[in-house]
């Protein structure tokens, strides 16, 4: 048989493809049909022709075919019994392009920030080919290849993707495809800087939380150290406090794996509490006087000091109002030093600090005291150093001034020298020093300043006796004088019979040892023949060392 038909046939259109024979044989069994079509589409029509203008036998194939119909092959038979001819019909069913969708890769697992992902338009079939594509994320045009290639993933490009395939009859877009970006991230509500005592709620997403396919847990940190977890996402503060700042991240967790958000500051302000205010007065000198202010603000408080209301200092201005006065500023705190301080100088003090939140104040009454006394070069020293004590007076004394000089309250001498020299420093001149400094408007007396002198171990005085009342009992005692104290040590010949530091305790029964400061006193009870003898007593310090003996007799 033989077929005609139009070369391409377009799909929704009715097209008629034509088998025919150029014979007929009236009397036989030969028939003449097609083969492979849809009958549920398509309609038959035969046609013989047998007169003087020809011979003839055509069979008619009217469909509406499909997109699915295109390649498919038809076949025009003709049978005669168990004889049969045939003519192949390829059908080229012209179509827009069918059966568009996203294939994404990786297609499974987390995909997180950083990583390759591509995605790529298929096609099922398309007749004329495909001449571009252009791709959506969100609605919203991207690109125009088959392939969008995303080498480094943002969090930004969690979405969902189509693309529209285009020929010359029109175009097919794709089913939406979402690109799950697995990040985590904390977000701070209101704001990451909140008033104290608002509530705040940190949330930690992933891009599409709510539509993610998997269930997710949360693990919350707060400085690094583990705070909660569980399936909520959110960390709620119904009234934040100060306490509650810090850093927070969280790590989200599903069945493929888990990402860490990187923390953020969660910054609590709040107004400033009740200040800190120290006055301090120098003890060697008597002539300094710091006032320190200190206060626990966010944000950081603005401070001034004020002696009887009038403003001394202010952090905002480290410029002094007198020469007198110095002025240190840092971040909540502020330092105000008074040289040669005096009665003038006395007087309620305070300090107030605000911030845009509120603010805070304390005072507090200094009393300064009129005279100093300053011992150099220390008022520690070695024996035969060379001591100079100065009386410090205020200048407000009237005239010249007359200063007493006192030692553990005894006085010592009353000169117009505002000194008291010790050339070389004796242990024995160590003691509690005081002035007296007497002028027209009265007399002044510091406070006492201790002068230690540091000296050798002077000879040890080392005793002993026999007490015969109530049976024989030997004493052996030795003290010394030195500072600091010493370590005595009893020997007799070789062999150690006590010692106040460092030594075993006695190993006879008979031996009692009393020890107490820069003294040791050994008892000897039923004393025998054999205790008698040399005794010798050691005295040690880091300045020296001296000893002494004693003749013990039973």
């Amino acid at each position: 048989p033989s077929v005609t038909s139009s070369e391409e046939q377009t799909e929704g259109q009715n097209s008629t493809l034509e088998c025919s024979t150029p014979y007929v044989c009236p009397g036989g069994d030969i028939a003449l049909h097609w083969e492979g079509y849809d009958p549920r589409v398509s309609e038959v029509s035969g046609h013989i022709q047998l007169d003087t203008n020809g011979v003839g036998h055509q069979v008619n194939l009217t469909s509406s075919f499909s997109w699915k119909d295109h390649s498919k092959k038809l076949l025009c038979q003709v049978s005669d019994g168990s004889k049969r001819a045939s003519t192949e019909v390829v059908l080229r069913v012209r179509h827009t392009p069918k059966d568009t969708r996203v294939s994404l890769s990786p297609s499974s697992g987390n995909i997180g920030v950083g990583d390759t992902v591509t995605l790529s338009c298929q096609v099922g079939s398309s007749h004329p080919p495909v001449s571009g594509y252009l791709w959506y994320k969100d609605g919203v045009a991207l690109g125009t290849e088959r392939v969008l290639a995303l080498p480094a993933v943002r969090r930004e490009d969690h979405g969902r993707y189509q693309c529209q395939a285009r020929n010359a009859l029109g175009t097919a877009v794709s089913p939406p495809v979402t690109l799950h970006v697995f990040s985590a991230e904390v977000s701070a509500s209101p704001a990451a800087e909140v008033l104290e005592g608002t509530a705040t709620t940190l949330s930690c997403d992933v891009p599409g939380r709510e539509g993610h396919p998997e269930e997710l847990s949360y693990t919350w940190f707060r400085n690094g150290a583990w705070l909660k977890e569980g399936p909520a996402h959110t960390l709620l503060f119904p009234a934040v406090t100060a306490a509650d700042a810090g850093y927070y991240s969280c790590q989200v967790t599903n069945s493929q794996g888990s990402d860490t958000a990187q923390a953020i500051s969660l910054s609590v302000t709040y107004p400033p509490r009740i200040p800190t205010l120290t006055l301090f007065q120098e003890t060697q000198g008597g002539r300094l006087v710091i006032v320190l202010c200190a206060v626990d603000s966010h944000p950081p408080a603005t401070l001034a000091i004020d002696r009887d209301g009038a403003v001394l200092a202010t952090s905002g201005d480290e410029v002094a109002l007198s020469q007198r006065l110095g002025v240190t500023a840092s971040r909540n705190s502020l330092r105000l030093e008074i040289r040669d301080a005096g009665p003038r100088d006395s007087g309620k003090y305070g300090c107030t600090a605000s911030n845009l939140h509120g603010n805070a104040s304390v005072t507090k009454v200094l009393v300064t005291r009129p005279a100093g006394l300053q011992i150099q070069p220390s008022a520690e020293v070695t024996e035969g150093t060379a001591v100079t004590l100065t009386c410090l007076g205020t200048e407000d004394t009237a005239g010249k001034p007359l200063y007493a000089w006192y030692r553990n309250g005894r006085r010592l001498q009353e000169s117009s020298f505002p000194t008291l020299e010790f050339p070389s420093v004796r242990g024995d001149d160590a003691g509690a020093f005081q002035c007296q400094v007497r002028s027209g408007n009265g007399s002044e007396t510091s406070e006492a300043v201790p002068l230690r002198v540091f000296y050798p171990p002077r000879q040890p005085v080392l005793s002993s006796f026999l007490q015969s009342q109530g049976g024989r009992l030997g004493i052996i005692q030795c003290s010394v004088e030195s500072d600091p104290e010493s370590i005595l040590t009893l020997r007799r010949g070789d062999r150690v019979v006590a010692c106040t530091q460092g030594c075993p305790q006695a190993t006879s029964p008979r031996v009692h040892v009393t020890r107490s400061y820069n003294s040791l006193k050994v008892e000897i009870r039923d004393v025998v023949v054999e205790d008698e003898g040399i005794y010798v007593c050691q005295a040690g310090n880091s300045q020296g060392s001296a000893s002494a003996t004693v003749d013990f007799k039973a």
